[in-house]
């Protein structure tokens, strides 16, 4: 559909949308009568719609585009876009009735009529849903809305270890041991229950603001006492993972995988978490598979040498070619790292965390500035036109002009 034209097309976009009912939408209108009246450009009443919090920047900008389907995904409301991968979109929604907030992936269209990623789609719903532990990411729904396949989550106000390593450096010792020890413990909770996840990474470990740490995106487990799970066999994929994490047994069979490829590859997350690089981060990615076989990375003390010999011996001991010399499951991986997390720590600082969500962005000021997304990019609403200057205005900043150059002269250049 075109973009709307009139503020009269934006309406009936939101009407379609159905973001605001009737009594609503007559009411927000009533207000701006009472104001005195409503602006004359769709982008005007959307942005002053985003900053009575009546609409998201994301909604708004969907609109603008006249775009006003996929704002609903089943019994949700679409806030804004979270992220985004090779499984799908992740969309901040909100529940119609509960006004609850969750995470709903979304699988693609395109994906969902491929059998693979749809039986992958499908799996993790089941996944997710066996698991309740506090270190764990929750599910709380899941369905089809005609071909959209949908998964609500359990939604993180916080940010990936992976995002704030990019940007804020490595962490400090007592944070990384903290960290890798609530990942270790969600992570036995998931074997527990049967679950390698075969996808361990820091984008994948959440950090809220309270300092809990939960583990995402169990696109890749697989029920390892299920003969049934033959999903990689059965659309021929060999390696499945992430090539800068991934195991060196993994990196071979991803089918024949335990445990210990879990934590090989939260060792080699514990890496980047206490250097801000991953074990190999150079190469193509056939080179990085095979010297997860075959190297090992610049030592940890090259990069930190102020760790502790026997902290960085974890993590190596984590991160042993050989499955047999590993710890044998998070439990003791726990254990070893208990003796660097007796003392508590604080929640993160609040400049690691996003913009608390529902909040109005605002500008470094305090103002408001309605344009700026929460957790995506900017989006595409027309910037307001730079204020008019008056003649008047114009002639008056002309003639001071004049005075302070003929002041200038008679001071310091006129004849002596």
């Amino acid at each position: 559909m075109a973009a709307p034209a009139t503020v009269a097309d934006f309406l009936a976009l939101v009407r379609q949308s159905k973001l605001l009912d009737g009594p609503a939408l007559d009411r927000e209108l009533q207000r701006f009568q009472e104001a005195g009246g409503v602006p004359e450009r769709p982008d005007d009443l959307a942005r002053r719609w985003i900053e009575r919090g009546v609409l998201t920047p994301f909604q708004a900008d969907r609109l603008l585009q006249g775009r006003w389907r996929g704002l609903f995904v089943g019994p949700y409301r679409v806030l804004e876009q979270i992220g985004e991968g090779g499984m799908g979109c992740v969309y901040l929604c909100e529940q119609t009735a509960s006004r609850r907030r969750v995470a709903v992936k979304v699988l693609p269209l395109a994906r969902a009529r491929n059998p693979a990623t749809l039986e992958r789609f499908h799996r993790e719903t089941r996944a997710t849903g066996v698991l309740d532990h506090p270190n764990l990411i929750r599910a709380c729904d899941a369905g089809q809305d005609r071909e959209v396949h949908w998964l609500a989550l359990e939604y993180v106000d916080g940010a990936s270890l992976g995002e704030i390593v990019r940007r804020h450096g490595p962490l400090s010792l007592p944070r990384a041991a903290h960290y890798l020890r609530q990942a270790a413990t969600g992570l036995q909770h998931a074997y527990d229950a049967g679950l390698v996840h075969r996808d361990i990474k820091p984008s994948n470990l959440m950090l809220d603001r309270g300092g809990t740490v939960k583990l995402l995106d169990l696109g890749l487990a697989r029920f390892f006492g299920d003969s049934t799970d033959n999903l990689t066999r059965k659309y021929g994929e060999g390696a499945l993972g992430t090539a800068d994490y991934i195991s060196p047994e993994q990196a071979d069979d991803s089918h024949t995988v335990d445990i210990r490829a879990d934590i090989y590859s939260l060792g080699a997350t514990a890496y980047f978490l206490l250097t801000g690089r991953p074990p190999f981060d150079e190469g193509t990615l056939a080179q990085k598979l095979i010297w997860h076989q075959l190297r090992d990375p610049q030592p940890i003390r090259d990069t930190r040498p102020e760790l502790p010999t026997e902290f960085v011996a974890i993590v190596e001991k984590m991160m042993a070619k050989a499955c047999a010399d590993r710890y044998q499951t998070p439990a003791e991986v726990v254990a070893a790292l208990e003796c660097w997390t007796q003392t508590p720590i604080p929640p993160p600082p609040e400049h690691e965390m996003p913009r608390p969500t529902g909040a109005p962005p605002t500008g470094g000021d305090g103002a408001i500035t309605p344009l700026a997304s929460a957790r995506s990019q900017p989006t595409d609403l027309p910037p307001q036109a730079p204020p008019r200057r008056s003649p008047i205005f114009l002639v008056l900043t002309l003639v001071g002009v004049a005075l302070l150059a003929a002041a200038g002269w008679w001071l310091f250049l006129r004849p002596r």
